[in-house]
């Protein structure tokens, strides 16, 4: 049998769990719903050649050969994914049990739309990507994105989590963050 992904350090399921409660005091239409959670290093450094290879293809850049191209997707991937390191100074925070993953679910288990997907390359990942168009249309969907994220983040923060500044879907606690 191998091991479970959604491993993760008890005083981070205590405040998952505490962060959940609040979440659904202020939503109780809504859940989280973890995408992923730990991850030896060696699936983290998996990871990040795949989207770094996916990366190059969607910019039509040969992964195989030093280019400007190759490089600028690797800073791309980089914003989001940590170095597989073996150092104990520099964890990836995903191997250490202390990062999670997760996004907003229905009372019916069916992920909420926060206006991107989890794992996303680029702006639309940041956790205030639709701030300003919120304010501009608060009555369009940009607004119950920016909503959702905020709520997501809220109840993250509100027990000591930290999120990753490019990821809305990033929490961690007792690592680097």
């Amino acid at each position: 049998l191998g091991v479970s992904p959604f491993r993760l350090r008890q005083g981070v399921v205590d405040r998952l769990l505490q962060a959940q409660a609040i979440l659904q005091h202020h939503h109780p239409e809504w859940r989280f719903a973890v995408f992923d959670a730990w991850r030896p290093v060696a699936v983290q450094a998996f990871m990040v050649n795949h989207v770094i290879q996916e990366e190059c293809q969607r910019r039509g850049v040969d992964p195989s050969q030093d280019s400007p191209g190759r490089r600028e997707a690797i800073l791309a991937v980089e914003r989001f994914w940590a170095p597989p390191s073996e150092s104990a100074d520099t964890p990836p925070p995903h191997s250490t049990g202390g990062a999670v993953d997760l996004t907003l679910a229905d009372a019916q288990g069916l992920e909420v739309p926060m206006g991107g997907a989890i794992d996303a390359i680029g702006p639309i990942s940041e956790p205030l990507h639709y701030a300003a168009l919120a304010q501009q249309r608060p009555d369009g969907q940009e607004a119950r994105w920016n909503q959702r994220r905020l709520a997501l983040t809220g109840a993250m923060q509100a027990v000591g989590f930290a999120q990753h500044p490019n990821e809305w879907w990033h929490f961690s606690w007792g690592d680097q963050l």
